[in-house]
């Protein structure tokens, strides 16, 4: 006989007051259904991850988890970003669960993409990732840069799935081997690869933004592809040891070019090629010592293993 798995779909919240109420309608709708069909135990529930929201976005988790038992809910101490709360999200949740699905609250993700995450959950797969078929409904800016992003990033050496986000089922034993992964630095796209196990994709039509504004701007998607390629890949301090091996072979060949200008006496003052030359290797040196800093940095914060998150209420233990 099928065992009926626990399911707790993990959904981090920031300011998101104005769409929590659709939210929450629609997901007791799937939830009741997919309860209903026994595809998932009635010990299953939505679990709220506030991050330290500036508008009423707890009080509205608090309220909707006293008239709907299928809801509940965690408060971080403080905003810890997105990446962040979605972790605290999964490593509480999987105390309780057989099987976890993180999500967005805006309702961009399709909620009817759960059935076949959890039918293919069934047929053995650990990690069941949720794609977009496509980006008819973004802009041609957004889609130029966000399919920017994931090219960039496989070409920096990041494995990455092309074009998921976080929508994605994880089994138990998967979140359990998530936690070994102790980085400061969060990539959660990039981790999931890294554990392994049976996978699979699930593809989907992203819809509209139901309402409130995106988390995501431009500024912090390039903040968090950045982030992705300095924790991930070591390509771009490799660019700048080949740049510097260039600028060596370059010099040595302006070196032999001045030696026999000088010898056969056509020696000019140029003042444009000195000036030129200075600005391009301070320019290149400037460049290297700033990637090598950021990954210094890096290592910096790693070294101090302060906490990615403090959980101030959990209304699973009623605290």
């Amino acid at each position: 006989m099928k065992k009926i798995n626990i399911l707790y779909v993990v959904i981090p919240c920031y300011n998101e007051e104005e769409v929590l109420n659709e939210t929450t309608k629609r997901l007791k709708e799937k939830m009741n259904n997919l309860i209903s069909k026994k595809i998932i135990s009635q010990e299953s529930k939505v679990m709220y991850v506030n991050d330290g929201s500036k508008d009423k976005t707890w009080e509205l988790i608090e309220k909707i988890h006293k008239n709907e038992e299928l809801f509940t809910g965690i408060c971080l101490s403080r905003n810890r970003g997105h990446q962040n709360a979605l972790l605290a999200g999964l490593m509480t949740a999987k105390k309780y669960a057989d099987v976890v699905i993180s999500m967005d609250a805006d309702l961009q993700d399709d909620i009817n993409a759960i059935d076949d995450m959890l039918e293919s959950y069934q047929n053995g797969n650990e990690i069941v990732y949720g794609v977009r078929s496509s980006r008819k409904k973004d802009t041609w800016f957004k889609k130029t840069t966000a399919e920017g992003f994931y090219k960039f990033m496989k070409f920096m050496g990041v494995d990455i799935v092309f074009n998921h986000a976080d929508y994605r089922l994880a089994s138990k034993r998967v979140l359990d081997e998530l936690e070994n992964y102790k980085e400061v630095n969060l990539f959660l796209r990039g981790i999931f690869p890294l554990i392994g196990f049976k996978s699979d994709v699930v593809y989907y039509e992203r819809n509209e933004r139901f309402a409130g504004k995106s988390k995501y701007p431009l500024k912090k998607m390039l903040n968090f592809a950045w982030d992705g390629i300095t924790s991930f890949s070591i390509k771009p301090i490799r660019f700048v040891l080949g740049l510097g091996l260039l600028m060596f072979i370059i010099s040595i060949l302006v070196l032999i070019y001045c030696i026999v200008i000088k010898c056969i006496g056509k020696a000019v003052a140029g003042w444009t090629f000195i000036v030129c030359s200075v600005w391009l290797v301070s320019a290149i040196q400037m460049l290297a010592i700033g990637i090598i800093g950021e990954y210094i940095g890096k290592i910096y914060n790693e070294t101090k293993s302060r906490p990615k998150f403090i959980i101030s209420k959990n209304l699973n233990e009623g605290k």
